[in-house]
């Protein structure tokens, strides 16, 4: 029997329409769902920590000098500074169980993989998401996601009440979540506005925030829009 590695090895690829390619290699750590950073790559002054600080962020820079969501994005920052959100590319999420691929706006694919390089950074806030990181769903929609978010938070509920706590099954924690969630976009946005100098990057974070402020609608809604999949 081989033994089971105790990495999860991601690797996305960026074809773009003039011939070149982008590739990136993500590894997440098991048991702690972290990932795994190579240890050679540069730290640059926009990713110390009081840099354009989130304001929901409870870090303090003598024991964390930098942000560790911007340093584990600056890769992905320098890389497509200069490319425009609408261009097309042939967006390619390679996993261990499966291939996904994608033709769209470039704006599309780094979304995706900004998600998982965000939610598995050790960023206090965005700890929360490490459980959907695991199973990541590359390209998915507004549907997709809000479906998603919802299930995993419910089964969070459910482990929460095998411990005898409470379970918040009005979902009021998780709406109160997303609210930071949005705050931790714009930090982002601020540290990296004057990197870019195209909105590639910009227009990927862009994404993830109003996918954020959807879940929030959709929460105070009821999820409604989901209710249909569950009629008789």
């Amino acid at each position: 029997m081989t033994e089971q590695s105790p990495y999860y090895c991601i690797e996305y690829e960026f074809r773009f329409e003039n011939g070149n390619t982008k590739k990136f290699a993500i590894s997440l750590d098991l048991q702690t769902i972290t990932l795994v950073r190579k240890g050679n790559e540069p730290t640059p002054e926009w990713t110390k920590l009081e840099f354009h600080q989130c304001a929901c962020c409870p870090l303090e820079k003598e024991q964390h000098p930098y942000c560790p969501i911007a340093v584990n994005i600056a890769e992905l920052v320098e890389e497509f500074k200069n490319e425009i959100s609408s261009d097309h590319c042939v967006a390619i999420c390679k996993t261990p169980e499966r291939t996904y691929m994608k033709d769209a706006a470039i704006q599309e694919g780094l979304f995706s993989i900004f998600g998982i390089v965000m939610a598995t950074s050790n960023c206090p806030v965005m700890n929360f998401f490490k459980p959907m990181a695991r199973f990541h769903l590359p390209f998915s929609t507004i549907e997709e996601t809000i479906f998603r978010s919802a299930s995993i938070y419910l089964l969070r509920q459910y482990f929460e009440y095998k411990k005898g706590l409470i379970p918040d099954l009005e979902l009021t924690k998780l709406d109160q979540h997303y609210e930071k969630v949005q705050q931790v976009n714009s930090g982002i946005l601020d540290r990296t506005g004057h990197i870019a100098k195209k909105d590639a990057d910009k227009n990927a974070i862009v994404i993830l925030n109003a996918l954020a402020q959807m879940l929030s609608f959709e929460i105070s809604d009821n999820l409604n829009s989901l209710e249909y999949l569950f009629q008789k």
